[in-house]
Parts: C-alpha cells; sequence; structure tokens
C-alpha cells in the first residue's frame, strides 16, 4: 500500500510513518518544514525514515505547490500536518492558522478526490470541545473551540465531511488528546517540563496545577491511525483518541520529579486565554469500529520521554537554575 503521510518530519507525523514502512508499506512524506522550532529536529527525526527503502521524502507547502502529482498513486493519506499550539493562535499570528490547518487541509482534500485516494485521515484535536460540558466527551458532544486553534481544527473537520459527503472520499478524523512520548516538540510541556527537571531549571506553570488533561501516549496515537487507515469505517467518522490518564498537572510534575530524581521547582502564574480546565476522552466509539484501546499508562510513557530526552540531547543544554523555563507556556496540544 502506498501511504502519504503529512508533517512527516514532526511529532506524531514521523511516528506514523516509521510504523506504516515497518509493516512494509511505501511512504512518501511530505514536510514544508514551518519556522515553528528548529529544522535540525526535524532532519533527526527524518534521518530514521530515510533508512528505509520504501520511503521517500518531498519538501513542498501544502498550501501552494501542486499537490495532484505528488499524490499519484497513493491508497491512503494520513495529513497529520498543522500548525500548532493554543496560546500563539491569538493575534496577528491567526493567518498562520487559518492557512496551515485550513487552506492546506482544503487543497490537499481536493488533490486526493482528484487521484481517487482511498481512505482520508486527518488529525484533529481535542481543542475542537473547548470546556465540554460534560466528561468524559463523547464525539456527539457539540464542539465549542475555546481557542482560534481550535477553531481551525474543527474546520478541517468539516472540510473532510464536505468532501465525504460530497465527492464519496472515505475520510476519518481522529481528535488526539494531549499526545506526549519520545520525539515531542520542544515547545510542548511535557518536553519542557523533562527539560526543566533534567537541568535544574524553575518550571513556571499557567494557573494552579489543577486543570486536568487526558494525556495520551503518541505509540497508542500511531495505532490509532494505521487501524484508521486500514479498517472499514463509515465515510466521515470521527472519532476521540485519549491515553484515559485524567491527571492534573501537578501530579504529572510529581511524577516528573520522581523518574529525573530531583525534586522540581515551580511557580504558578496566571492563566492564559485558551487554556480549557479539563479534557477526558470517551474513547467507546474507537474500540467499536476500530478494535483499539490505549495500551500505555502515563508513569511508563512518562519513564519512556524522560529516557529519550536524557539520550537525545536535544534542547536539554547545562544551564544556570536561576533562568526559568516557561514550561507552562509550552502547549498541550498535538
Amino acid at each position: 500500500m502506498q501511504c502519504f503521510v503529512t508533517g512527516a518530519a514532526g511529532f506524531i507525523g514521523s511516528h506514523v510513518a516509521e510504523a506504516l514502512l515497518t509493516q512494509g508499506n511505501s511512504v512518501i512524506g511530505l514536510d514544508g518544514f514551518t519556522p515553528y522550532y528548529a529544522r535540525s529536529i526535524k532532519e533527526q527525526r527524518l534521518n530514521r525514515l530515510r533508512a528505509f527503502p520504501e520511503f521517500r521524502f518531498v519538501e513542498a507547502d501544502l498550501r501552494t505547490d501542486d499537490l495532484t502529482p505528488l499524490l499519484a498513486g497513493t491508497s491512503v493519506v494520513l495529513h497529520q500536518a498543522a500548525q500548532p499550539g493554543v496560546r500563539k493562535s491569538w493575534g496577528d499570528q491567526f493567518v498562520d492558522y487559518t492557512s496551515h490547518n485550513i487552506v492546506a487541509t482544503q487543497r490537499l482534500l481536493e488533490a486526493a478526490r482528484r487521484t481517487g485516494v482511498q481512505r482520508f485521515v486527518y488529525a484533529s484535536s481535542s481543542s475542537v470541545y473547548g470546556n465540554a460540558a460534560s466528561f468524559p466527551t463523547s464525539e456527539a458532544t457539540l464542539p465549542r473551540p475555546f481557542s482560534p486553534y481550535g477553531m481551525t481544527k474543527l474546520a478541517g473537520e468539516h472540510l473532510c465531511s464536505l468532501y465525504a459527503e460530497n465527492w464519496g472520499l472515505s475520510a476519518v478524523a481522529l481528535r488526539y488528546f494531549t499526545v506526549y512520548g519520545p520525539r515531542q516538540r520542544p515547545d510542548m510541556a511535557f518536553h519542557r517540563f523533562i527539560t526543566a527537571g533534567l537541568v535544574g531549571r524553575e518550571i513556571e506553570v499557567y494557573g494552579d496545577g489543577e486543570q486536568r488533561r487526558d494525556f495520551t501516549y503518541v505509540g497508542d496515537v500511531v495505532r490509532a491511525n494505521v487501524l484508521a487507515a486500514q479498517r472499514p469505517l463509515p465515510s466521515g467518522s470521527v472519532l476521540n483518541i485519549g491515553g484515559g490518564s485524567h491527571t492534573t498537572v501537578n501530579l504529572v510534575l510529581e511524577h516528573i520529579g520522581d523518574l529525573v530524581g530531583k525534586q522540581l521547582r515551580v511557580r504558578y502564574v496566571e492563566t492564559q486565554a485558551g487554556d480549557v480546565r479539563e479534557t477526558r476522552a470517551d474513547c467507546r466509539l474507537a474500540r467499536l469500529v476500530l478494535g483499539w484501546n490505549p495500551t500505555v499508562q502515563l508513569l511508563e510513557g512518562l519513564a519512556r520521554q524522560v529516557r529519550w530526552q536524557s539520550t537525545s540531547g536535544i534542547n536539554c543544554p547545562a544551564a544556570p537554575a536561576a533562568v526559568p523555563v516557561r514550561a507552562g507556556s509550552g502547549s498541550w496540544e498535538a
């Protein structure tokens, strides 16, 4: 099977591409190398993929380049590329979110329907729910995004539905709940927490730390993508993909302190616009239609990420302990 993975040099996209290659599929990976963080980190991820003879990489911009020739012969598109982050999606930067998350998705869907792609898997986010009315939150809950980022991810879902209903494109959206694990982006909260713990910096947390998240290990998200690419599904399906942890930020900080072998120094500051108080996924539908369940518990997943950051050297330089790391300012979203 020929697969097309966007965001292939990214955190989740590189894992998805590697899993498909390990299964014996051919993969075309696309990335635009947007300057959200260092290209060198993305190149390190790509080096793992380039070791597979069935991998081909294309550097292209989903917003402007001709995508139709790139998708020729493709069976499945797994669209992981996006402009991430809740807090940066306000103000003048909103145009980056509309172009990368809405325009790029529409252009990729258009190319997919023209070339006869059999399945389109779209990476969505729990941010579409905003401050949900009830927990655990099911897919039947009315989405009410609490940030511009969440709004753009919901718009991408609607585009998938439009192409499914009007053109018969088999599309499925996976709503990720706070993904973490090895290769995580350096702006994301767990990466920043662990970095601060390893080098002895102060951590600045937005809010009181009692906000709860449903944290999901990246390997479980990858399995959901592979299943969504292969299983027969009703076109236009939307599925929650959550890890089942439902844990406070403060408890996560305690766990990280135990794993790095030192007590973390934490300072709490004002909550930021767009941050929701709680997320918790009802994943019964994914269990029913995909046969999917999360398998990696939070403590084990954290231990794996700490081991990776301890040995990779990415964003973990030695530094004076007096300099705070604004770990709370990191993105929770995948």
